[in-house]
């Protein structure tokens, strides 16, 4: 099952990569809980409607990922993407690493860890740099990011 696993990790970044939202989001299981420090807690389709949200937005994007590894029901990873951050049009290089669960072949839990303050520094420039520890900055990056979101879904209702 770990190579199962591993695998499964693998064809979820090689999809990414060519930003195949739908091959992402087919590797998740229909109630999988996903999380990061700009999204929050995202649960079921609205986790696969982030990636394709995000996949459709994309530009001057590339992402590389190593360190793979799974065991029977845990795996994780770590992943760099490469992207122009639309809002400000700076470019970011993210350093993330990620957490899995595993259940019945498919992903149900996705938890993707970073430093936010090094990510809002590169994303939102002086204001990132003097705001991007504070829970406020987190706070307005995340209710923007869901605003986002549904947006993006409201459009392809």
């Amino acid at each position: 099952m770990s190579e199962a696993n591993a695998a499964l990790i693998t064809r979820f970044y090689l999809a990414f990569q060519r930003l195949d939202a739908d091959a992402m989001a087919a590797c998740y299981s229909d109630d999988v809980v996903f999380s990061d420090p700009a999204f929050g807690t995202l649960r079921g389709k609205d986790a696969g409607d982030m990636w394709r949200m995000m996949a459709s937005r994309a530009k001057d994007f590339s992402l590389r990922f190593d360190h793979v590894h799974a065991r029977d029901t845990t795996g994780a990873a770590h992943w760099v993407p490469t992207y122009l951050f639309s809002a400000t049009g700076r470019v970011v290089v993210n350093n993330i690493h990620a957490r899995f669960v595993f259940r019945d072949g498919k992903i149900c839990e996705h938890h993707d860890h970073f430093d936010f303050w090094r990510w809002s520094r590169q994303a939102l420039g002086v204001k990132g740099l003097l705001l991007g520890w504070s829970p406020l900055l987190k706070g307005k990056v995340r209710q923007q990011a869901l605003k986002s979101l549904r947006a993006f879904q409201a459009g392809r209702a």
